[in-house]
């Protein structure tokens, strides 16, 4: 193996499992990140794919929903078990915002679903006024066609356009086909391995297509079949899809903590902007469509547009924003206060998580008496504490421990 080694970059939720008993090194060489002999980590050498037939890997993936759930019920104290998943109002936003109090042409949005997971981006927005939904069957299917390869674009949104088929009839998720072939005759196990054939992109074959002809099974259903690359399965659909639900109940009735949560967990908000108002987020965001328009936006500015949106109809529903304090921000969090959210300090632009932590904990021990007090406690650099000055921060803080006695 002299040589071979070419990295120790590691997955951290990738997880090899091994039987009880047995050593990683009886399939493969071992690594330990950075070269760091004393880590309590060690990543497999070879490639997963190499050893995938002999060991079973676990992908134990970060999720922020769960992160804003609990969250939401902090500030709230409301037990999400007892949110109904047939709520009229919420079922409402995902065909329109007059829920929220808005009007699609004054807000100029047509759903109301931003800042809710899954159905929040440009592109499921789109498939929403395609198909207005109107139940929770139909917000499973949508998260089956957003998460599938070659499943919405030039399939399923062309079948629906020219009425071939209905939302309850049309594949959204992998199980549909099993059920759909089994309820139309035939054999469960035959319908399966159609079903498995189609969600790994492989097509049907030709015995696998007579038999559904045979069944009278439409020709256009058929023909979906042989443009699907991937289909998400419908358990995953059914936990993304009741945590986005119980998320968008909060951005009803309890708005506010909604809100915070959302820009707390996701970032992505110039606290700059936000605490501007109304006037200064849209601004921001007209700079951004003329930058799209010339092929100038960025990945950052794409970022920065989703939270404007979400900022502008924060505001648009009445709700304030209230500016980074010295006394008052978080380091992170926003904060409910007084009817308004509380900007953090991270939100302002160049100051970092490590900063901000340092300038509350240092708060916690006491007040801070200057900038200079502030400088050294919260062991910040002159350029950093200068541009909380400018930014309206320090409030009245006077700029040095020295008094004058005259």
């Amino acid at each position: 193996c002299a040589g071979v080694k070419r990295t120790t970059g590691q997955h951290p939720g990738g997880i090899v499992v091994l039987p009880a008993g047995d050593e990683i090194t009886n399939y493969t060489p071992v690594q330990r990140p950075a070269d760091d002999p004393g880590s309590d980590f060690v990543t497999t050498h070879f490639d997963y794919h190499a050893i995938e037939n002999c060991l079973v890997k676990l992908d134990i993936l970060g999720h922020d929903d769960p992160t804003m759930i609990r969250l939401l019920t902090e500030m709230t104290g409301k037990d999400i078990w007892e949110i109904r998943l047939d709520d009229p109002a919420v079922l409402s936003l995902f065909q329109g915002p007059e829920a929220l109090g808005l009007d699609k042409a004054a807000a100029g949005v047509e759903t109301g679903t931003l800042g809710v997971p899954e159905f929040g981006t440009g592109f499921v927005r789109g498939m929403l006024m395609d198909t207005l939904p109107a139940t929770f069957s139909d917000l499973l299917r949508i998260s089956g066609f957003s998460h599938g390869t070659d499943v919405w674009l030039g399939n399923i949104r062309d079948i629906l356009r020219q009425k071939l088929g209905t939302m309850k009839e049309v594949i959204g998720c992998r199980d549909d086909i099993m059920l759909t072939l089994i309820q139309a005759g035939l054999e469960p196990r035959h319908g399966f391995r159609i079903m498995e054939r189609v969600r790994r992109g492989k097509g049907l074959a030709r015995e696998d297509e007579q038999a559904m002809e045979e069944a009278g099974v439409p020709d256009w259903y058929i023909g979906s079949c042989q443009k699907i690359k991937y289909l998400f399965p419908k358990a995953h659909a059914v936990a993304y899809v009741t945590m986005a639900f119980r998320i968008a109940w909060f951005k009803i009735y309890e708005p506010l903590a909604f809100y915070a949560a959302t820009f707390s967990v996701r970032g992505g908000l110039d606290g700059l902007i936000a605490g501007g108002g109304l006037p200064a987020v849209e601004k921001a965001m007209g700079e951004i469509q003329v930058r799209r328009e010339h092929k100038e936006a960025s990945a950052r500015d794409e970022e920065s547009y989703t939270s404007l949106e979400l900022a502008r109809e924060m505001l648009l529903r009445g709700l304030a924003f209230a500016p980074v304090s010295l006394e008052r921000s978080a380091a992170g969090r926003y904060l409910i206060e007084d009817g308004r959210l509380r900007i953090p300090f991270m939100a302002l632009p160049g100051l970092g998580l490590e900063a901000a932590q340092g300038i509350v904990r240092a708060r916690a021990e006491k007040p801070y008496r200057s900038a200079e007090d502030l400088r050294r406690r919260g062991r910040l650099g002159e350029k950093l504490t200068e541009a909380l000055r400018q930014y309206g921060a320090l409030g009245d803080l006077p700029q040095s421990d020295q008094q004058s006695l005259f």
